[in-house]
């Protein structure tokens, strides 16, 4: 059967606002939680950018939910401490946490000073991430010199069983090459037609492990006020690559959404008023073969999203 979780959007909402909110969620009958690991929001209305290895510590002790972070190792952070920070959670909560491993956003990225790669290139190091990452949770003293160089480390501490490592994608293309690596595929809600072919992608490459989709909603008990929570918090991430790659800072991307229409978000959000229209369109992900949804109300305030959907959608869904 598929889970249905809450994607909590460290860009959005401070961290004890999301602590207090994924709380309410497996109370509301949410099945499991996943979250974003940025240093910088897509936008300065969304104003907020809290370290997510932190929180989920708490976040972990506060609830039974399993959780997921989507990261990217190789830039901002040492593949390493990576590892080091994977295995500590899943010693501590077995079986309950997975990482999503990626290429990674310039916005996020650039704070280092170090020039952003090219897209191959980026791939190529996360490649080598991954492995480093893989032979430090079995236990293996690494050292490499590629583009990811490594001197002699081991992680003392660490799980009886490594979580699981997905890879995350939003072309096919990727969604192939994360088959020869990965223990699951997450992605964002897109067309459906799109949505099929990246899990036949990942599948027909020999992917294993579950699909996982993210879906970027909006609700209200109006029309208007879903539409306006949208255009206000997401008209900055409607971009496709390679410009939401490549800008560097939240004043970027306010640029150049400042004349989004809100007809343009809603082609990267649902935007309803209607929960049956939002339970029929996740019931089609669900058709699709995903086994993991995570529900990301685009808004600040969850608590009414997730009263309701708790409530009237999940079950439902059920």
């Amino acid at each position: 059967m598929t889970e249905f979780g809450l994607h909590c959007s460290h860009e959005q909402i401070p961290p004890g606002a999301l602590l207090e909110s994924v709380i309410a969620a497996e109370r509301a009958g949410f099945d499991a939680a996943m979250c974003s690991d940025h240093f910088s929001p897509w936008s300065e209305r969304q104003g907020e950018s809290a370290f997510a290895w932190s929180w989920l510590g708490a976040a972990l002790q506060a609830t039974s939910l399993s959780f997921g972070v989507v990261n990217a190792p190789g830039q901002r952070y040492h593949p390493a401490i990576i590892a080091q920070a994977i295995g500590t959670l899943a010693a501590m909560y077995p079986g309950r946490f997975w990482a999503a491993l990626g290429t990674g956003e310039y916005s996020n990225e650039h704070i280092t000073g170090e020039a952003w790669p090219r897209k191959e290139v980026r791939n190529a190091r996360l490649r080598e991430s991954v492995d480093v990452i893989r032979d430090l949770l079995a236990g293996q003293e690494v050292s490499r010199d590629g583009l990811v160089k490594v001197d002699r480390a081991r992680l003392w501490t660490r799980p009886e069983t490594p979580p699981p490592l997905i890879g995350a994608a939003v072309s096919t293309a990727t969604a192939r090459w994360c088959a020869e690596w990965a223990d699951g595929l997450v992605t964002v809600n897109a067309p459906e037609a799109h949505l099929r072919e990246m899990i036949a992608a990942y599948r027909e490459s020999g992917g294993r492990g579950p699909a996982c989709l993210q879906v970027h909603l909006s609700w209200a008990p109006t029309r208007a006020e879903a539409e306006a929570i949208a255009h206000d918090q997401w008209r900055s991430n409607i971009f496709p690559p390679p410009v939401c790659w490549d800008l560097a800072t939240a004043e970027e991307f306010d640029v150049i959404s400042a004349r989004v229409p809100v007809e343009q978000v809603a082609q990267t959000v649902n935007i309803s008023a209607d929960l049956e229209e939002h339970t029929d369109r996740l019931r089609g992900y669900v058709d699709l073969g995903f086994d993991r949804i995570y529900l990301h109300h685009v808004g600040k305030d969850l608590r009414p999203f997730i009263e309701t959907f708790g409530a009237k959608v999940l079950p439902a869904l059920r």
